[in-house]
């Protein structure tokens, strides 16, 4: 269902996955859903920042001058609402200074079509990294359809970050942003008849507000 060349980034830490059977598991009540939420988040963004680029920079500390290196580009986070927001926290606790924007999207159960029902950003995404953040990646419509959005309004480096993510969504996002990084701990088998991703997790925004 994917290629090869696509740009998938399959985060191999031992503890993301321990902390991905847990998000898995049934029985994991949502206050602990949201906690493992939480820290596979921080994990996948310390791996999707690996490569940003940095510039010189200098600060005083106590006893003398101490050069280092700092970020060289703004960042932008962007979660797809509701359930990209159980991501947010971990993406601004790695980056303090990211500023962050937001999409709506509600996905048509008969159709699975993604229809956008609010969208706000930062200005000036274009000189900006931009973290997309989407726990599931299950047929790709979202995603795309929130790339397309994102580049409209000027962005030009997008990361998309998820927590579970299957074949088919792997290349529809492919066929349509082959240069979109995708960063995620697993390709899981297959979407079933509803498009909900095989063995998957559940619904993620369900389970992480504790919903229906």
């Amino acid at each position: 269902m994917y290629s090869d060349t696509v740009p998938v980034h399959l985060v191999q830490h031992p503890i993301v996955h321990d902390i991905l059977l847990r998000l898995r598991d049934s029985r994991t009540p949502p206050d602990t859903f949201r906690a493992m939420a939480r820290r596979i988040s921080l994990l996948l963004v310390t791996e999707a920042t690996r490569d940003l680029e940095t510039r010189e920079a200098s600060v005083d500390t106590p006893l003398a001058v101490a050069r280092g290196r700092a970020l060289a580009r703004d960042v932008v986070v962007v979660p797809v609402l509701r359930a990209g927001l159980g991501m947010v926290e971990a993406l601004l606790d790695i980056i303090p200074g990211a500023r962050v924007g937001h999409i709506g999207l509600q996905r048509d159960e008969n159709t699975a079509v993604a229809l956008q029902y609010y969208a706000k950003f930062p200005s000036s995404l274009e000189p900006c990294v931009v973290f997309l953040v989407d726990p599931m990646l299950a047929t790709g419509g979202s995603a795309v359809a929130a790339i397309e959005l994102l580049e409209r309004r000027g962005a030009r480096d997008i990361r998309l970050l998820c927590i579970v993510a299957a074949p088919e969504g792997v290349a529809f996002v492919e066929q349509h942003y082959p240069d979109v990084k995708i960063y995620t701990p697993v390709i899981d088998e297959r979407l079933n008849g509803q498009k909900f991703i095989v063995p998957g997790l559940g619904d993620f925004g369900d389970r992480l507000f504790g919903t229906q």
